[in-house]
């Protein structure tokens, strides 16, 4: 039996590319109920009709966190949380606007993904545990000069997603990172 068979489960960027692909693979492997948290929920749209109701669009912005807070307030029988959304800035770190651009990413990479384990380990607590996993990149441990500002976001988020193994460890929660 899969992990995934007959949970719920919220993936955020869930409208397009991976995290798309994530939402069908959950509900190919059994997934009940798969929330599809995206900034704006029009393009979701396309995932319902596909699935019916088993997707339930849901509004999760990573730069807005009274909209990680709601979105945790209405998925409050989520067991797995994909934190998929995030951005990709290439450039070097001695090119104009790498600190501009670094900034934008820590933002989004890791504030957003600090964000998202507050709100939602105490969801997963209540469920039982549950599990929260985190896609960063092999960015995140092999940097490449055109990829400075995003490799180091996402370094920082692999660091955040080890801390978080282990103080969820002590709930029962899961902590993963693809």
């Amino acid at each position: 039996m899969s992990a995934i068979q007959h949970s719920v489960v919220l993936v955020t960027g869930a409208n397009r590319g991976i995290g798309k692909t994530l939402v069908e693979g959950a509900l190919q492997r059994g997934a009940r109920k798969v929330y599809a948290a995206v900034r704006r929920p029009e393009p979701a749209r396309e995932l319902v009709e596909a699935f019916g109701s088993k997707v339930v669009p849901l509004r999760l912005d990573l730069e807005v966190p009274a909209s990680i807070e709601e979105a945790a307030r209405l998925a409050q029988d989520v067991q797995i949380v994909i934190n998929n959304a995030g951005i990709a800035e290439m450039g070097g770190a001695l090119e104009a606007g790498a600190v501009e651009q670094l900034e934008r990413q820590i933002q989004v990479n890791v504030s957003g993904l600090i964000r998202v384990a507050q709100a939602f380990a105490p969801v997963l607590k209540v469920q039982g545990g549950g599990t929260l996993a985190q896609l960063n990149s092999v960015v995140s441990v092999k940097a490449f000069g055109s990829a400075a500002t995003y490799s180091a976001s996402k370094a920082a988020a692999y660091a955040v997603t080890q801390a978080l193994r282990e103080e969820l460890v002590a709930q029962g929660t899961h902590v993963g990172s693809v």
